[in-house]
């Protein structure tokens, strides 16, 4: 939590008692935590704990059977996919998937167009206007990319299209941005160099929940985390309290490794602070 974040002042996220079903499988087990305004929030467990299901019925792409969904104290439980995001939600998804035939200036003005219509047709007259380009810039520049502007999103590596997707998030204005495996497929460099610019989109007043198997970046950024096993929530707390406790070893694999190289990695983060 950033130093100007307190625990007194309200949950700008208020998640409560999500449960998610299946058929007869339940992905989600009554499920709560709260986000602050100003986190960095990391939404960690292993392989099937049910992330990405808790990330996409907090934005309506899956419809929870049971619990609520509050941003800034408002109800978002009922609302479609679009009517949250304008609400202030926006996810930036693993699976990267940029209009192909648009620059990357282009995709994210259209984005940063369509935050001010609800029309497409509005959206796509948007992106030619001055003030949307120069906002789509800017996002470019925040991510660090701003020198591809007018390039093509199929000429493109990885870590960029992982930025582009950012930026294209970034452009809706969100009051909380959901962040869905963002340095998955990178190599250690990119993947510190992308956490990097996370935690500085952070600094700069963006509240994020971020999910991401890399516990090494996530154990550096975030100042707390919520872990999920089998659906059900079995950690919530400082970083390196949390991935001591026997439970959540247990949770990857019952390997302690895991869990342990993380936390001795904080521990050693913190004793060169």
């Amino acid at each position: 939590m950033n130093a100007n974040t307190t625990s007194a002042q309200p949950p700008l996220l208020q998640v409560a008692h999500i449960t998610v079903r299946f058929g007869g499988l339940t992905a989600i087990d009554d499920v709560s935590f709260d986000v602050h305004a100003g986190e960095l929030l990391g939404l960690i467990g292993p392989n099937g704990a049910g992330k990405t299901t808790m990330l996409r019925s907090i934005t309506g792409v899956v419809r929870a059977q049971q619990g609520s969904v509050r941003l800034q104290g408002e109800a978002l439980d009922g609302l479609a996919i679009e009517r949250r995001i304008r609400r202030g939600l926006a996810l930036s998804q693993q699976l990267v998937k940029p209009l192909r035939h648009l620059s990357l200036l282009e995709n994210v003005a259209l984005a940063a167009g369509s935050a001010k219509t609800a029309s497409p047709l509005g959206s796509l007259l948007h992106r030619s206007e001055h003030d949307e380009q120069a906002r789509a810039l800017e996002l470019l520049r925040s991510v660090g990319i701003a020198e591809r502007a007018d390039q093509l999103p199929g000429t493109q590596p990885l870590g960029v299209l992982k930025r582009l997707e950012m930026a294209r998030a970034l452009a809706l204005a969100p009051r909380v941005l959901l962040l869905d495996e963002p340095l998955a497929g990178l190599n250690s460099k990119e993947a510190h160099a992308l956490a990097e610019t996370i935690a500085g989109i952070n600094r700069g007043g963006v509240t994020i929940v971020l999910i991401e198997h890399n516990l090494g970046e996530v154990m550096r950024i975030c100042r707390r985390l919520v872990v999920l096993d089998n659906g059900r929530k079995i950690g919530d707390g400082e970083p390196r309290a949390v991935m001591n406790d026997p439970a959540v070893r247990a949770a990857y694999l019952g390997n302690d490794s895991v869990a342990a190289s993380a936390a001795d990695a904080q521990n050693q983060e913190t004793a060169h602070a």
